[in-house]
């Protein structure tokens, strides 16, 4: 049971862990001088560098996903 605990305690740290992973990639991509595609409000983005952002596509805005439910994806 202990065990059992212990994992579930590391589960819920991975969307931190997770996201901390995706800022330090982000941060260490630009600063390598190379362009970043990012998600914001249903549009697609270049980020260059500089700071300076670049539309790619528009998508369909996200899906709002309450903590706990089920989603069916078809």
């Amino acid at each position: 049971m202990r065990r059992e605990k212990e994992i579930d305690e590391l589960e819920q740290r991975i969307p931190e862990l997770a996201g901390a992973a995706f800022a330090r990639a982000y941060r260490q991509t630009l600063a390598a001088g190379y362009s970043v595609l990012v998600s914001d409000n249903g549009i697609i983005y270049e980020v260059f560098p500089g700071g300076t952002r670049k539309v790619i596509k528009q998508i369909e805005p996200p899906t709002q996903v309450v903590k706990g439910s089920k989603l069916n994806i078809q």
